[in-house]
């Protein structure tokens, strides 16, 4: 199916359509966008990986520059460790865990390190080079099997130009022979879309040097774009733009974590927030969301809101390290998961001198933002609250509808309906058809004789959900799902 919202005109197996995703729910009336950030108040976050025990190769920090993926039954979690006898010098390490909450330290021994080779350190180099960062992507039906898994990374022996490696089984790397395959970039974030890899991190050679998300791309992961894409900036009008600002002002650390949803990607992004002083010591990190359609151009559904707020997470006790990195703030990595009927998502401190383990943010799944009907006036005239789709081609192809949403109380509802391209409602697909839709986190749509799929139609269609009952304002719609019939 295809639904034109912007992005490339491609088909997609399934749609998700999300409130803070604008471009694929454009038309709305009487509701109101609200976002649900994750505070950590007192420093409740958990942190479910720490560094190691004296001896281990990160014993002294575990820094999320990395990459969290699921293969097969499990997660895979490549980060940074750091030890006390080298000084800065970072190797990648790999933790598992069935869960995302509960992580092991596998034995590789792959790598020697003091001797032993009892510890899971990745064979990158032999952990002979020292690692800035890493993104990790995962391609298991990639044709051939050494190249399954790819990551890009950043280390000083290639004068910190991004570097390419291939490997089987995510453990075991080989470089590309011509590294480095790319440029100065300090990224966070990356996936595969329609064909192309995108990396996103903070670099490029965009005029006046500000930290911004910029995207490069390839199609075979050796050749990359040799410029890249502005695809968001935060300073905009601000006097600071117009000059090399150092810390100060807003900015974008590190581009973003990425999460392809098929028809929207979600973007983490460092929300670099600058004192104008351009003291260091005064700099507040966040981390925000934004959303792309196309994998180049991002929008922040509301702009410098926190999804992570580093406001005293895990700093109740102030981190071993310089009196001038104590201050809140987060990085990102590459890694989303949906896990049961949780949304998780991993981060940890900023910088890296300061990272005492990693995080992890959990959401109701899929409940990052939702719309709520307002009610006022203006509205008398104007009918009940409701949002319509963008044009949706279910390309000859029966689809099943659901809904991700809830409500306080009994006295609401929300209904469905199904329009054409012209927004005229189908023949028994209308919402007074529509039953109303239960509180839960996909709940499929039916309509009256138990239709519950869409059939295919000759045009291209539209989706509307209608807000009502005696207090439609307490509902909240938080994702519409659109699957193909099998």
């Amino acid at each position: 199916m295809r639904i034109e919202n912007g992005g490339p005109h491609i088909g997609h197996e399934c749609l998700v359509l999300f409130p803070f995703d604008d471009r694929s729910l454009p038309y709305q009336n009487g509701v109101e966008l609200k976002l649900y950030g994750h505070t950590a108040p007192c420093g409740t976050t958990p942190r479910v990986l720490e560094p190691g025990d004296p001896g281990d190769p990160d014993s002294l920090r575990a820094i999320y520059y990395g990459s969290v993926h699921r293969v097969e039954d499990q997660l895979y979690m490549w980060y940074l460790g750091q030890d006390h006898d080298q000084g800065w010098f970072s190797r990648v390490c790999l933790a598992t865990s069935r869960d995302g909450r509960t992580w092991h330290k596998p034995d590789l021994g792959l790598v020697e390190y003091k001797g032993s080779r009892r510890n899971n350190l990745v064979d990158l180099h032999q952990g002979h080079v020292h690692v800035q960062s890493c993104v990790v992507f995962h391609d298991p039906d990639d044709p051939e099997p050494a190249r399954r898994f790819k990551m890009v990374y950043q280390t000083r022996i290639y004068d910190w130009r991004f570097a390419a490696a291939f490997s089987a089984d995510g453990i075991s790397w080989m470089p590309h022979p011509d590294n480095p395959v790319g440029y100065w970039l300090e990224m966070a974030g990356g996936m595969r879309f329609n064909d192309c890899y995108f990396l996103t991190g903070q670099g490029g050679n965009h005029a006046r040097r500000l930290r911004n998300l910029v995207t490069y791309t390839s199609y075979d992961f050796e050749d990359w774009s040799s410029a890249s894409v502005l695809g968001m900036q935060r300073s905009g009008g601000d006097r600071l733009f117009h000059a090399w600002q150092g810390t100060a002002g807003k900015q974008i650390h590190l581009g973003a974590a990425l999460w392809n949803r098929s028809n929207v990607m979600l973007g983490f992004y460092g929300m670099w927030n600058g004192h104008p002083s351009n003291d260091r010591r005064l700099v507040v990190m966040h981390l925000g969301l934004a959303v792309t359609n196309d994998g180049l151009h991002y929008r922040e559904p509301i702009p410098d809101y926190p999804i992570v707020s580093a406001a005293e997470d895990g700093w109740e006790v102030l981190p071993d390290t310089r009196t001038s990195d104590n201050y809140p703030s987060l990085i990102q990595g590459q890694g989303f998961e949906n896990i049961g009927e949780e949304t998780l998502f991993w981060y940890a401190p900023w910088p890296e001198q300061a990272s005492d383990g990693i995080r992890v943010a959990s959401w109701p799944r899929d409940r990052l933002g939702s719309f709520k009907p307002y009610l006022d006036q203006r509205m008398a005239s104007r009918g009940d609250s409701h949002v319509i789709s963008a044009p949706i081609d279910l390309e000859g192809r029966p689809a099943r509808l659901s809904l991700n949403v809830d409500g306080r109380g009994e006295h609401w509802q929300v209904r469905c309906s199904v329009l054409d391209e012209r927004m005229r409602p189908l023949p028994g697909f209308t919402a007074a058809d529509c039953r109303p839709v239960a509180a839960g986190l996909a709940e499929p749509v039916t309509w009256a004789g138990g239709l519950d799929a869409i059939p295919p139609t000759q045009g291209r269609i539209r989706l509307r959900v209608d807000f009502g009952g005696i207090r439609p304002e307490d509902a909240s719609l938080y994702a519409l799902y659109l699957d193909p019939v099998a």
